[in-house]
């Protein structure tokens, strides 16, 4: 799928949600509009209203007498007081309360069981709308549904000893059929009309602003195709000021680590061929010599004297030799770098190890005619290590100095400790490394000079080995060295305690 397929079903996903979320608002709108409008009418009409309970008592009451002589309510009073009211506002509905709030009688209510009131009315909300002369919005019980409440007047009547208040609903039962039926004309009305217009307009605001919205996003998953087509050079500008700014970033870096691990493969891969280039001439040397060794003694076997047969089984012993090392460094070397070694660490004392090989390697030196040193700090801690591995860095290093150390010349083995560590350093004045290529001496197969591969042929596998054993006891290696002024290696150890 392209880029554009996929810019576009997203658009197309957003601006879906956008108008579903754009219809629950203008519902939403709908429904608080409406509530609010009802609400502004309805106080609307209480404040217009609210004294018509008090003009009710001043102008009836004051000519007829709302209670006749034997203590009934005047009936007929009341109906023609209703029959005026609703001639003027049909959505009013009177009730006559006593003081306790009870309804003495009312046209609109069923009065069948003389004597009894028909409902009660809380009086709270009267005493409340009283008290504040008609001006705060109050809503009091429907006598008709005590369930609701509505909007209303009342004052409060004391006549020929009778107490009580004019209740008004200013919004009786036909107002509430009239306001329903409109209400939901005006419902239909504003919600098909405004809805459809609101979504239209929005629909083409949204999906302008969406698309510029994405616009960044789009650029990214451009930058990402590019990447995927080929192009390792592709990276989203400025991406710090993107508004997807994390995304951006982290492309950035995933792109840089990938195209890392590319250059670290090509050149794992230019290595793995260098290696068997390496591993091929230097399989092939000691091969060749012992093989054309003994082809000489099958040859020439009757005419070779003892002293000639023992040269040439020598110089083949010594070719085998060398065969034998090469390979035992290889596997050493694969089994390291595969991590299939694992350090088995002990304490031990490294001066001990140190004296062990310093006398190991005096007869060697003394046939190069090169003078080894031991010196070690008094007192020195235990280290933390694998023995066999430290013994086998320490030999290496041994190994690497008397290689290239000339005639004369002298190899010292040191050891000394701080507050956490014991250092190990193997020093020689030997033709020293040129500052270009220490940085390449622990890589597999890479000679320190040039003249090291005339006259020193080897392996090219001792420096790395060391590395390696050393990486794994979660230490580093450093080397110093000055042409003609010699080499010294050093590497440290944890130590244990102070002796």
């Amino acid at each position: 799928m392209s880029e554009n397929a996929l810019s576009f079903r997203l658009v197309k996903k957003l601006m879906v949600s956008f108008l579903l979320l754009l219809v629950l608002a203008g519902v939403s709108y709908i429904f608080i509009t409406l509530y609010l409008t009802n609400t502004y009418f309805e106080e609307t009409t209480q404040r217009l209203n609210a004294h018509v309970a008090n003009h009710l008592i001043n102008e009836k009451f004051g000519s007829e007498p709302p209670f006749l002589p034997d203590g009934s309510v005047n009936k007929p009073l009341f109906g023609d007081i209703m029959h005026d009211m609703m001639a003027v506002n049909q959505g009013i509905e009177v009730y006559l309360l006593n003081k306790q709030g009870e309804v003495m009688y009312s046209v609109v209510l069923d009065h069948s069981q003389a004597g009894e009131p028909v409902t009660q009315v809380e009086l709270g909300p009267i005493h409340q709308f009283i008290a504040a002369n008609g001006n705060q919005f109050i809503l009091g019980d429907d006598p008709r549904n005590v369930e609701r409440k509505k909007i209303f007047s009342a004052a409060p009547f004391d006549i020929d000893g009778h107490q009580g208040f004019i209740y008004i609903i200013l919004a009786g039962k036909r107002y509430e059929e009239v306001t329903g039926s409109m209400m939901g004309s005006y419902f239909i009305k504003l919600g098909t009309g405004a809805t459809i217009a609101a979504l239209i307009f929005t629909a083409i605001i949204g999906l302008l602003s969406i698309w510029y919205l994405t616009k960044n996003l789009r650029e990214i998953i451009q930058t990402v195709s590019r990447f995927r087509d080929g192009d390792l050079t592709a990276r989203i500008a400025n991406p710090d000021k993107k508004d997807l700014a994390v995304l951006s970033t982290t492309f950035n870096n995933m792109a840089d680590t990938i195209v890392a691990n590319l250059d670290e493969l090509k050149s794992v891969e230019a290595l793995r061929r260098e290696l068997i280039a390496n591993v091929s001439h230097d399989l092939r040397t000691p091969l060749s010599v012992a093989q054309g060794y003994v082809e000489t003694m099958q040859i020439k076997k009757d005419r070779l004297t003892p002293e000639e047969n023992d040269k040439y089984l020598n110089i083949i012993q010594n070719s085998v030799e060398k065969l034998s090392d090469l390979i035992d460094q290889l596997f050493e070397y694969s089994k390291l770098e595969a991590k299939q070694i694992e350090p088995h660490k002990e304490l031990f004392s490294i001066s001990d190890l140190a004296h062990d090989i310093f006398e190991k390697y005096q007869q060697l030196a003394a046939a190069k005619g090169i003078a080894i040193d031991l010196v070690v700090e008094d007192k020195l801690p235990l280290v933390f290590a694998d023995i066999s591995l430290v013994e086998r860095v320490i030999q290496n290093l041994m190994d690497n100095a008397l290689k290239f150390t000339a005639h004369g010349g002298k190899v010292a083995i040191e050891l000394r400790s701080d507050d956490k560590h014991v250092y190990v350093s193997i020093k020689d004045n030997g033709i020293g490394i040129a500052a270009d290529k220490l940085s390449q001496i622990f890589e597999r197969y890479k000679q320190a000079t040039s003249s090291h591969a005339a006259t020193n042929k080897g392996a090219g596998l001792g420096l790395a080995i060391v590395k390696k054993i050393i990486e794994l006891h979660d230490s580093t290696i450093e080397v110093m060295s000055r042409p003609n002024e010699g080499t010294t290696f050093q590497f440290n150890l944890p130590m244990v305690a102070k002796g």
